[in-house]
């Protein structure tokens, strides 16, 4: 399937790793807007097509049956009407939520006749599973999350979507994990040495619930995360107090462009590949 990356920050870069490991895809284009871009360099040494033009550059190639948008939320709303346009299914990467949002062990299928889905944000990926996991078994009727990142990880896309990726993955919490209700929080933590991406998550649930059932489910999301993101693990088994649950998870990165302490870029970017490998076994 040939395939373009629009944006070349973080995100973009360390997706490019990911794909050309990947058989399923040909990287056509990696484009961007800086020319100083770190990522544009590493794509030309590659030997990938780069371009400064970003997403007329992409337009323009022809043949692109997939685009991994990392941009910003603003810029997608944008673009996506014209990558509709042009027949080109667009994996968003920012919390614009143009297209249904998705997490690759929940609700995979949803968005691809849309053309166009929404990965929500890392913290959604990293902790929507988990909210599930309690929602199949029980009623969750409040569901909060707090997303603890290194700030080293974090680029100046994210930072200026910040508003938006905590609205949308407090939505996300509800309409993909089942929660009644929900509150997602980020936390950019500027410590030296960085410090791994870390998630507690926190269900309010009914009195009578099935401690053990409800552990299992856990454990059982988790073992398919780990499926497509192997830093992925439980730091604190599902333990109930009184009416919730308290879990904790981290994601440790595969270090293709940060370190390991990345592991919001990890996840994020290993769920869109997820996702692409499934719209591309749906058209061939």
């Amino acid at each position: 399937m040939p395939v373009a990356i629009l944006g070349s920050g973080n995100i973009g870069t360390d997706l490019m790793y990911k794909l050309q490991r990947n058989p399923m895809f040909d990287l056509r284009l990696v484009a961007g807007i800086d020319p100083a871009s770190e990522g544009l360099a590493r794509a030309r040494e590659l030997g990938y097509g780069t371009s400064t033009d970003g997403v007329e550059a992409i337009l323009e190639e022809g043949g692109i049956g997939i685009v991994f948008e990392a941009t910003s939320a603003r810029a997608h709303r944008q673009n996506a009407p014209r990558f509709k346009e042009a027949g080109i299914f667009a994996i968003d990467l920012t919390p614009a939520k143009v297209g249904p949002s998705v997490v690759p062990c929940v609700n995979m299928d949803d968005g691809f006749d849309a053309k166009n889905v929404n990965l929500i944000s890392c913290a959604a990926q990293a902790t929507i599973p988990i909210v599930h996991g309690v929602s199949r078994v029980s009623k969750v009727k409040y569901a909060e999350i707090v997303a603890t990142v290194s700030s080293r990880s974090v680029g100046p896309g994210t930072r200026e979507n910040i508003e938006e990726f905590t609205l949308t993955s407090q939505k996300a919490l509800m309409e993909v994990g089942g929660a009644g209700r929900g509150k997602a929080m980020v936390v950019i933590n500027p410590a030296d040495p960085p410090l791994i991406m870390r998630n507690t998550i926190y269900t309010i649930v009914d009195r009578d619930v099935d401690e053990q059932r409800v552990k299992d489910s856990v454990l059982e999301m988790v073992k398919q995360v780990q499926s497509y993101v192997p830093g992925y693990r439980l730091t604190v088994e599902p333990f109930l107090r009184d009416d919730h649950f308290m879990i904790g998870v981290e994601v440790e990165g595969a270090g293709d462009f940060l370190p390991p302490y990345a592991g919001n870029l990890d996840i994020i970017n290993a769920a869109a590949v997820a996702v692409a490998d499934r719209y591309c076994a749906t058209q061939f």
